[in-house]
């Protein structure tokens, strides 16, 4: 019968497809967290840059936007559903690093050929908004080698303190 006879309630429970699209939503707690805002930053801003780099004569710089804009997409639903923690072979915050790195670097080269070699306006914002980027870029990229080295100092601690209780154990006590 068209149309549904009486539609859901305000206070009706939230059906199944409702909850399965809120599954792809960030939580507000993510969205709050250093690593939620530095991502939606990325994004934004490269999103931004692109459309900036469509507008403008500078058109042959816009690939570098796009794949730092999907790049960073993916990272982020990696991230807010915990995809990182169910596939611990792939080293994240390694990839996310070098993710970082390379789009710090690109675009600090890129905005400053947009800026110094095309003259509309376009091109100039795009190359504003790439020194916006490269610098969240290369916070998110300092924060991540921080924590990695503080894993890494965990990690090597715990190796010499294990290495020395087996080199105790095995010493020789009638050295003296």
């Amino acid at each position: 019968m068209w149309p549904p006879a009486d539609p859901e309630p305000a206070g009706a429970p939230d059906g199944p497809q409702t909850q399965s699209l809120r599954a792809l939503l960030p939580t507000r707690e993510f969205l709050c967290s250093r690593k939620g805002r530095l991502l939606l930053g990325e994004s934004v801003l490269s999103f931004i840059i692109f459309i900036c780099y469509i507008a403008s004569t500078a058109a042959p710089f816009l690939t570098v936007p796009l794949l730092m804009f999907l790049l960073a997409l993916c990272f982020f639903f990696g991230y807010f559903m915990k995809i990182n923690e169910k596939f611990p072979g792939m080293c994240w915050p390694l990839s996310d690093f070098l993710r970082c790195i390379t789009a710090a670097i690109i675009y600090f080269a890129i905005s400053i050929t947009a800026i110094s070699k095309y003259s509309d306006g376009a091109a100039k914002a795009a190359g504003v908004f790439g020194f916006i980027a490269t610098i969240v870029y290369a916070f998110d990229f300092y924060v991540i080698f921080n924590d990695l080295s503080k894993f890494l100092k965990q990690g090597n601690s715990a190796n010499d303190t294990e290495a020395e209780k087996s080199e105790e154990e095995h010493s020789n006590s009638d050295s003296d």
